[in-house]
């Protein structure tokens, strides 16, 4: 069978029928009857069928996959043959998750207590990092029935010998919101799985519940790994439920203004806030989602100011929820939610996993959440109730925002899901797993490799990359000892078996395990002249990441021109001249989906076809609203800025990249309009200037449309461009050389080198700060070049860079199209910029300007393009 979808679910009747007595009345007490979610997977886990269910948020995916299991401890109860065991291990993502799920199954048990007249022994408990050595210390006597964790905390649980008695016969591990694992700590957990596989005397049934997710066959695939039969590994079997249609979306893109150019910044302040509280006061409970924690503050302080009687701290009515915030504030928030005591929560990620938070009836996104997927997450937290309707207003200010969201709605509403890519053969993972494998007990090398090679994640491992993380943690590299690097596990050649090395070593894993790299902040420091060594303030560890020799960035209204780097300590030039090369905000912003970008490409075609044809205005706006979700001002602004771009300069599409040349002062800027996303934009501009520096100082900035090489030199970029095109392959070398001495580098190689354990963060009970690691990371990186360029670490941190950072694949993918023909690229030189251009443009100076002169640069800019071009048509 292997990976096979179902194609009908299961009867009423047939569900009522396989489970429980009193689990069947509570469900029929508590609903009435079963949700189609319910439907398509309670028979096939009660037939202990692998099965992956994919569905939207609210549509009754926990007790879909609870149900069976409930059923089945209890009719074991019943027959008094319950054990002191885990029967089920439930793993979620996030620690808050793991509570909510503690109360959603703790109540319906208690009420299935009153419908049986009797207290029922089934034991549900968490065990995250939270848990205290002494609810520890119970589990150990008592086993949970259902054990509710991180895939962390289920690491550390693979290598505590008498927990591991309590799951030597686990019958079901379920993995919520597995879409959410699409990232290393999903690769690690696709190890601890095959180990939980390995300790447990019966394989147990794999459940995954996921949203809304693509490519679905490749998360099922992920979900339950390979097996090893005839001498080859072949697919696990596993059933796919995939009930999308189930539920209903009222979406709309917004736009507070019919002319996002010709206004004022009091204009474009005074017409958001008010549509926001239109909205909000039309509703009960309203979600807004930003996309950074600062922009979540501001939203938050503007409402208050602007309607003080409507959102007052007194009131407590409205309230902000992101990661920087204190657990306990942001347990108030969720808890307030479900209590239906708050009017407004504003948030920036954080809100978009299942977390129960009761009655939502609006999701306001403001700007694009860059991903179909994430849209629909998002907008899947109102109407929360299985036949609700999930009402979603996505607000824009930007004209390139209104394009992308435009599309992005669009595609969710015809359930087009952008994929997720899920990382392989991580070599750093590897490490940390193989050391905590070692740990459990002794293994036979070649078992260890089979075992390894059964995760979907390893299945393509080859023994070369296998046998070089076992040499750096046998300690055979030699010259790693001299820098506080010392073996981990010990390897007999003779006996080829495997074990861990010295006393401390559960400790020293125990301690520091996980794939979340430590972030802080450095701190900027004037390198030169009579301030030398004087901090002037602090960056955020990402933001330093993307930086190069010679960047200007802003700080505290000031300009500091970037240096070097030395631990968490940022050196910078404080005289600098020239606009800032890379936006503050640049670190938080979400990256554009490829597939969504092509979307985006597909839509440009469109409308300049219908321009190039001589549509007229009315029916060219009547096909935006005919082909999109927006409104009539929405429509009006998309028409403008596309017939300003089309009869100024070319339209950039699915068939045809522009590289837009003009001249600023000496400064030539190459302007290439590659509607990709940023994670291509950024592979494509580190080869392309890479190829053609010629060791000239050159400037980039990136953004998800496009990005600009300027150089007081002229370029040969077309050239480049081509050079690039006709051997793609050779991408992968020319990105590897070009990033080997960045910023990016230097940090994603202490985070792997953390990882992998040669950097401990923490070491007999004494944490090392993030500066103290990136000072030995440093250290370490120049020790392993010289020992080999071949070190397992370094090869781990170019293909994270490459292909979890940048997008290599789909940027080759590009290149091919270019050498197809199936792209061409086309040359312009411009005066101005070309109104596709401008937000990449001004991307550098938007942190020297305040809005006001935001919006009179744009406003200038476009007085410049209309006298050109004529206002004929609009």
């Amino acid at each position: 069978m292997k990976i096979k979808f179902i194609e009908k679910p299961n009867t009423e009747a047939e569900v009522q029928e396989s489970l429980n007595p009193i689990v069947a009345r509570w469900f029929k007490e508590k609903f009435g009857h079963f949700s189609e979610s319910q439907k398509f997977t309670i028979v096939p886990i009660r037939n202990r069928r692998n099965i992956l269910l994919s569905s939207p948020t609210g549509s009754g995916k926990t007790l879909s996959a609870f149900a069976s299991i409930l059923s089945y401890l209890m009719n074991l109860e019943e027959r008094n043959e319950l054990e002191n065991k885990v029967y089920c291990v439930y793993i979620s993502p996030l620690k808050a998750l793991s509570r909510d799920i503690e109360v959603n199954l703790n109540n319906p048990l208690e009420e299935m207590n009153k419908i049986s007249g009797k207290e029922s022994e089934i034991r549900v408990s968490v065990r995250t990092g939270d848990t205290s050595v002494k609810d520890k210390q119970k589990m150990l006597k008592k086993a949970p029935h259902i054990l509710v964790t991180t895939p962390e905390s289920l690491a550390i649980l693979l290598t505590t010998k008498k927990f591991i008695e309590k799951m030597n016969a686990i019958e079901f591990v379920i993995v919520d919101e597995i879409h959410a694992l699409a990232n290393k700590r999903g690769v690690y957990l696709s190890l601890s799985l095959e180990r939980l596989d390995k300790i447990s005397q019966i394989r147990p049934v794999r459940i995954g519940l996921s949203a809304t997710v693509a490519p679905i066959e490749e998360i099922a695939k992920f979900l339950v790994g390979y097996e090893y039969e005839n001498k080859k590994f072949v697919e696990k079997d596993c059933l796919i439920a995939d009930v999308q249609y189930l539920k209903k979306m009222d979406l709309k893109v917004l736009s507070p203004l019919k002319d996002l150019i010709n206004t004022t910044a009091k204009e474009m302040q005074e017409s958001l806030y008010s549509l926001i509280d239109k909205l909000i006061q039309e509703h009960k409970t309203t979600i807004i989602f930003t996309n950074t924690r600062a922009a979540t503050e501001r939203v938050i302080n503007h409402l208050k100011d602007m309607f003080p009687g409507k959102y007052e701290a007194v009131n407590e009515n409205i309230g902000a929820h992101h990661s920087s915030l204190s657990k306990e504030h942001r347990f108030s928030i969720e808890q307030r939610l479900r209590e239906g005591k708050l009017k407004c929560v504003v948030t920036s990620t954080s809100l978009e996993l299942g977390i129960d938070i009761g009655y939502v009836d609006l999701v306001i996104l403001l700007g694009s959440p860059k991903s179909v997927a994430r849209a629909m997450q998002r907008i899947g937290r109102a109407g929360h109730k299985l036949h609700d309707v999930s009402e979603g207003r996505l607000i824009i200010l930007d004209r390139d925002d209104l394009v992308e969201c435009c599309v992005l709605l669009k595609e969710a509403v015809d359930k087009k899901i952008d994929r997720v890519f899920i990382p392989k053969n991580c070599l750093d993972v590897l490490s940390q797993q193989i050391f905590g494998m070692a740990i459990e007990r002794i293994w036979d090398i070649s078992d260890l490799y089979m075992t390894i090679k059964k995760s979907y994640c390893y299945n393509s491992l080859t023994r070369e990359d296998f046998f070089s993380v076992i040499s750096y943690l046998t300690g055979e590299y030699a010259g790693l000892e001299s820098k506080s690097v010392y073996a981990k596990i010990w390897y007999d050649e003779n006996t080829k078996q495997i074990g861990k090395r010295g006393r401390l070593a559960r400790m020293i894993y125990m301690t520091n395990i996980g794939t979340i790299p430590d972030e802080s902040f450095a701190n900027v420091v004037i390198s030169a002249g009579e301030r030398r060594n004087e901090k002037v303030g602090k960056i955020d560890e990402s933001f330093l990441e993307r930086m190069k020799k010679g960047d200007v960035f802003i700080l505290g209204g000031h300009k500091y021109q970037f240096l070097y780097s030395r631990g968490m300590n940022a050196y910078v030039n404080a005289s600098v001249s020239r606009p800032p090369t890379i936006p503050s905000w640049a670190s938080e912003m979400l990256p554009l989906s490829f597939d969504l970008a092509l979307d985006i490409q597909h839509f440009r075609y469109l409308l300049e076809e219908k321009f190039k044809k001589k549509y007229s205005k009315s029916e060219i706006k009547k096909f935006i609203l005919n082909y999109v979700y927006c409104d009539e001002n929405s429509a009006e602004a998309l028409y403008n800025y596309f017939y300003e771009q089309f009869h100024y300069s070319l339209v950039p599409h699915e068939r045809r990249i522009v590289i837009e040349t003009y001249i600023d002062g000496e400064k030539r800027y190459y302007i290439f309009h590659t509607l990709y996303g940023r994670r291509v934009n950024d592979a494509l501009s580190r080869a392309l200037a890479y190829i053609a520096s010629n060791k000239t100082d050159l400037e980039i900035g990136i953004n998800d449309n496009g990005f600009f090489i300027a150089s007081v030199k002229p370029l040969q970029v077309e050239k480049a461009l081509k050079l690039l095109s006709e051997k793609p392959k050779e991408l992968r070398k020319i990105l590897e050389d070009a990033v080997e001495k960045t910023e990016t580098f230097k940090r994603r190689f202490r985070h792997c080198a953390t990882r992998s354990l040669m950097i401990l963060r923490n070491y007999k009970g004494q944490n090392k700060s993030v500066g103290r690691q990136q000072v030995k990371s440093d250290v370490l990186y120049y020790a392993v070049r010289k020992i080999s360029s071949d070190f397992p670490i370094l090869r781990e941190t170019k293909r994270e860079i490459l292909e979890d950072v940048m997008d290599l694949k789909s940027t080759e993918q590009v290149l091919d199209w270019i050498k197809e023909g199936k792209i061409k690229v086309d040359k312009t030189q411009s005066e101005y910029p070309s109104p596709f251009s401008l937000n990449l443009v001004l991307q550098g100076y938007a942190d020297l300007m305040r809005m006001e002169n935001k919006i009179l640069f744009l406003k200038r800019m476009h007085e410049k393009v209309m006298e050109k071009i004529g206002k004929k048509n609009l």
